[in-house]
């Protein structure tokens, strides 16, 4: 699908990154950024109960993991704004969104109302207010709304 390839080539790759890479090309877990500890993240920000500070995958698994997460999102999303199907583009920069913010975060936002109402314009600007981690504005964040709000104009 083409949204989902934008958005993990164009989105979630680049501002996940590949953590903590180990020289065998695996990877460890490591704290969330905004915390300094829960959740633990893994891979291309991975997270979830099985994942410790002890949790350690191969780059395969990593790989493996996005595209599942990518899916889950993807299917999650459309269920909450069906019409974005017909916006690959907008469908990417949403999809990294959830990835990134959570399902839930999304469907009780004034973002996915400007969304489903298709006030693109508006959207791009409710996405820019997602910057923040524990309360922090943080700079990779901000960048990466910026990235996500352009696809939505």
């Amino acid at each position: 699908m083409e949204a989902i390839k934008i958005a993990r080539e164009a989105l979630v790759k680049p501002f996940e990154g590949y953590h903590k890479r180990l020289p065998d090309g695996g990877c460890k877990a490591y704290p969330d950024p905004g915390t300094g500890g829960h959740p633990w993240t893994i891979g291309y920000g991975s997270t979830g109960p099985e994942i410790t500070p002890e949790t350690v995958w191969t780059h395969q698994q990593a790989e493996a993991a996005l595209d599942e997460h990518l899916e889950y999102f993807n299917k999650g999303l459309l269920k909450l704004s069906p019409k974005v199907v017909n916006y690959p583009r907008k469908q990417a920069a949403l999809i990294s969104f959830c990835y990134n913010c959570g399902l839930r975060n999304y469907q009780i936002s004034t973002l996915r109302k400007m969304v489903n109402e298709e006030r693109w314009d508006e959207a791009a600007t409710e996405i820019l207010k997602w910057n923040k981690a524990a309360g922090r504005v943080l700079r990779g964040l901000t960048i990466r709304r910026q990235a996500e709000a352009m696809l939505l104009k």
